[in-house]
């Protein structure tokens, strides 16, 4: 029997939304939100993801230079038993935006996790980012909210909104996100702490004298 922890990214659906067949959707959903008052930390989530993709972007141009037009690196793994680079980039990015979706009172809709292309690959962080960039007056009472995951095989978590995101969200994000790092560093992609942190480039500042 797979694991709990396999069958999170894999299976999660909330209020027993049942997730479609895995199909690449190349268009993007217009969220709208009935609520008029902004919730600052849903808005400082929204941020951090946003920031992170970029990471992302980055990590991906790093790899699209480094194998030179291969795109072979989509399918390497850290392990045997783990998935592949591409399934690592539509996993992170299911998680950002899987919150917009539930800001905007949606049901969760994860992208195809076969990733076979690195345009596919760019194309799933950019139509993650439009649906960021759609979420609007979000009211603070949406972090209060029960929330079902339905992870499959019968079993199924029910959280609060500050658990999803806080929980649920983040740490697979990261998660995902950190594993594809490290798989392009296997592969022997000159990375570093740097590449990782480059969010924190805008602010590094130069001493005088």
């Amino acid at each position: 029997m797979m694991s709990f922890f396999c069958l999170v990214p894999l299976f999660v659906c909330a209020r027993s939304f049942v997730s479609p067949p895995a199909v690449a959707r190349p268009h993007v959903f217009r969220l709208q939100a009935a609520e008029d008052v902004e919730s600052p930390r849903l808005e400082s989530v929204k941020a951090l993801f946003e920031s992170r993709l970029t990471t992302l972007e980055h990590l991906l141009r790093r790899a699209e230079g480094h194998f030179n037009g291969s795109e072979s690196f989509l399918q390497e793994r850290l392990a045997a038993d783990m998935l592949p680079f591409g399934t690592q980039i539509a996993f992170t990015c299911n998680q950002p935006r899987n919150f917009a979706l539930w800001c905007a009172g949606r049901p969760p809709d994860n992208l195809d996790p076969r990733v076979t292309s690195l345009a596919q690959a760019y194309e799933h962080v950019a139509t993650t980012k439009d649906l960021l960039a759609g979420i609007s007056h979000v009211a603070d009472d949406k972090l209060s909210e029960v929330t079902r995951l339905d992870l499959g095989q019968g079993t199924y978590l029910e959280l609060s909104g500050t658990a999803y995101v806080d929980d649920f969200l983040m740490p697979n994000f990261y998660f995902h996100l950190c594993t594809a790092y490290g798989i392009l560093r296997m592969a022997g992609v000159d990375l570093g702490k740097r590449d990782y942190m480059i969010h924190l480039a805008p602010l590094l500042k130069q001493k005088q004298g």
